[in-house]
């Protein structure tokens, strides 16, 4: 079992001519991943790799090929068109990788998806991973920029703001021998399309997860916001961590998210929080796999 991508996804990719999103598009392949179509307007009737064909648009390439999952990787100018596009379609899961997306775009992407049968994964965000059953983790499901390798099946929920620090957590558990059931980057933008507590609700009732690494840091409240309803309703242990301690007040570090303004979003109010609601909380980067073993 695995939250929102299973190895039998059909994963769709906007942008996939460009170099970028070819050369994910075909580590996704390698990685077990079923791409059924691409889209780029203006390149219909070619093919990806000689496989994988080519659509002008989201709907007809959705209808041709059953497609239920969209991957973005599309310029900035034009991200939020390209997301709006596939809500239209009527997409189960959009994973929007681009960076620098204008946040004027992406209030108007999130008002657009409210109520909508679609979720957003991002933007500025490494993807979702589930990772696959074989001796090597492949014949899962990888939608974005993550490693594949680094990746074990298993029973471990992972959900992160910052991509790298994704990696480190997923490493640091699949050297421990422990795998995951699904990896969520969410990305570290203002305006995500999906929160932590969005996330950590899909664990929770996800039957073949058995525990949680959520890692935030600096900026807004979503991770108060979710250790307040794990505080209250989540069944299973949760580990965090927060990067940003040392960051100066009204300085960004790192995700144009990532900053502490009029006293609030600091990496101490959101670590209480945590501990408040019975987290687990690791000090250090390096300590994320451990501060989840000492609870499980």
């Amino acid at each position: 079992m695995a939250i929102l991508v299973k190895p039998d996804t059909k994963l769709l990719v906007q942008g996939i001519t460009g170099s970028f999103g070819a050369r994910h598009t075909q580590l996704s392949i390698e990685y077990g991943t079923q791409v059924v179509a691409g889209v780029t307007p203006g390149k219909a009737g070619q093919k990806f790799q000689d496989t994988v064909p080519i659509f002008d648009g989201v709907a007809e390439a959705a209808r041709e090929t059953g497609a239920t999952a969209s991957a973005i990787f599309v310029p900035p100018p034009f991200a939020a068109d390209a997301i709006l596009e596939a809500v239209d379609a009527g997409l189960e899961l959009v994973v929007a990788i681009t960076e620098g997306i204008p946040v004027r775009d992406m209030i108007e992407v999130k008002a657009a998806i409210n109520g909508s049968a679609t979720r957003l994964i991002g933007p500025n965000c490494p993807g979702v991973v589930t990772p696959g059953t074989d001796k090597d983790s492949h014949g899962g499901c990888r939608i974005g920029i993550a490693p594949g390798y680094i990746h074990k099946a298993g029973d471990i929920g992972v959900i992160s703001r910052s991509g790298t620090l994704t990696y480190e957590a997923v490493w640091q558990l699949t050297c421990n021998g422990l795998g995951q059931s699904t990896c969520v980057g969410i990305g570290g933008d203002p305006v995500p399309g999906s929160t932590h507590l969005d996330i950590i609700k899909l664990f929770n009732d996800d039957p073949d997860t058995r525990g949680i690494i959520m890692i935030g840091e600096i900026g807004g409240s979503a991770e108060e916001e979710a250790a307040a309803w794990i505080k209250e309703n989540c069944k299973k242990p949760v580990a965090g961590f927060i990067a940003g301690t040392t960051a100066p007040p009204g300085r960004r570090m790192g995700h144009a998210g990532a900053i502490i303004s009029g006293g609030k979003g600091t990496a101490e109010a959101k670590i209480a929080a945590m501990e408040d609601a019975g987290i687990s909380v690791a000090e250090t980067p390096s300590q994320m796999a451990e501060a989840l073993i000492k609870i499980l």
